[in-house]
């Protein structure tokens, strides 16, 4: 690939459009039948899939068809999803369904959005397996029969949640019934500014070369970061934390199956420094433990982190979404780290707070002078010493 920069830019740029209606534009670019077709058509393939059905992208004009946006942020280019239909990804669902209701791997568990519901052979296949016994989970997302909210109370807030699995199981008489319920939420970011000319260069690309799109892309990258900006990182961790923390609760109700957040490789990475940076227990099954020092981990815990990275492919895409960490924790341990660890951390010596107080010093000190810290001194250049040419010795006449 090449074209990183444009005739205006003098260095590569930090951020790029990763996925366009599904399909992956940077750092390669897929250009198959199916990928066309979605981004000529500007289709959502995630939401298709869930519905059996055509559906478009629903987001608004300058974000049409973003999925991910590539950056730079914490040190290498990650991906960072901006739509959460993106993670409407089957085998993670599939997953999620497994461990939040304990089904044993293998087993035929049918997950499926609320809306196919509307059609009739679905509903009476959805009876048949309820009444046979087979494990059937249905789940509500925004654009999937609506988010299901928790009602606001004098003494607590009004809260949705981005996606609701519930179970589907036979009362006593072999009648529907309702079990359990499982959160799954999806944490996507927020960026500064907007994707409005990169989404547009995309739009014209097509237009212009559609039969040679992933190569013209491919060599002009340029025009997947035009005035792309960055994540907001931390607006996004404080905004999303209590949520997180006030879910995880919820999901230890024994009406609950337990709660997920689902959120990408580069997300966890950017929570390392407001978790204080905390080491992970291997359960030695495949799954991780995010537990409070001298406490032991537990097989089944109420909460769970996924966290994901996306595999980079042109050729199979959209690109599946592939589980690097299966964490499990408590709102209590998350809250350890977040509230008394990462303090702790800022507080030591040498930490964030011996910068405050210098910080403070130096702008108080344009006013105050007495206030302003000293200067370290200067290091100063040795001087190179000249050697001297002895003068000649003056002739002595006799």
């Amino acid at each position: 690939m090449s074209g990183g920069t444009s005739p205006k830019q003098k260095k590569e740029p930090n951020n790029f459009i990763a996925e366009w209606f599904g399909h992956r534009v940077y750092p390669v670019v897929a250009q198959t039948a199916a990928s066309l077709d979605d981004q000529e058509h500007q289709r959502c393939p995630f939401l298709t899939n869930a519905t059996n059905k055509h559906t478009p992208c629903v987001k608004r004009k300058n974000s049409k068809g973003v999925c991910a946006i590539s950056s730079t942020s914490n040190g290498e280019h990650q991906d960072w999803l901006v739509c959460p239909f993106r993670a409407l990804d089957v085998p993670m669902l599939d997953n999620a369904a497994h461990r939040l209701f304990g089904f044993a791997e293998g087993t035929d568990v049918s997950v499926l959005a609320a809306t196919v519901l509307a059609q009739k052979d679905v509903a009476e296949e959805v009876r048949q397996r309820v009444a046979a016994g087979l494990p059937t989970i249905v789940y509500f997302q925004n654009k999937l029969g609506g988010e299901i909210r928790i009602q606001s109370t004098e003494r607590s807030p009004e809260l949705s949640f981005d996606a609701t699995m519930i179970e589907l199981v036979p009362d006593e008489q072999g009648n529907l019934s309702v079990g359990r319920y499982g959160i799954f939420e999806i944490q996507t970011m927020d960026f500064h500014g907007t994707y409005a000319k990169a989404v547009a260069n995309l739009n014209s690309a097509l237009h212009m070369h559609r039969d040679g799109f992933g190569e013209a892309v491919g060599q002009q990258q340029w025009w997947l970061a035009e005035k792309v900006e960055g994540p907001n990182i931390a607006n996004v961790f404080k905004r999303t934390f209590y949520q997180m923390m006030f879910k995880f609760q919820l999901g230890a109700h024994d009406t609950s199956a337990g709660c997920i957040f689902a959120i990408p490789r580069s997300v966890w990475d950017s929570w390392q420094r407001h978790l204080g940076k905390p080491e992970l227990t291997d359960y030695e099954d495949g799954t991780w433990r995010l537990v409070k020092p001298d406490h032991e981990p537990v097989k089944n815990p109420p909460a769970w982190i996924y966290v994901f990275d996306t595999d980079l492919s042109e050729t199979e895409t959209p690109n599946r979404l592939g589980l690097w960490r299966v964490i499990g924790t408590d709102a209590a341990t998350l809250s350890h780290y977040a509230l008394d660890l990462a303090p702790e951390a800022a507080l030591a010596a040498g930490g964030a707070i011996d910068g405050l107080q210098l910080s403070m010093k130096t702008r108080l000190g344009k006013f105050l002078p007495e206030l302003k810290p000293p200067q370290p001194p200067r290091k100063k250049a040795a001087k190179k010493a000249v050697a001297k040419t002895p003068k000649p010795e003056p002739e002595t006449l006799l």
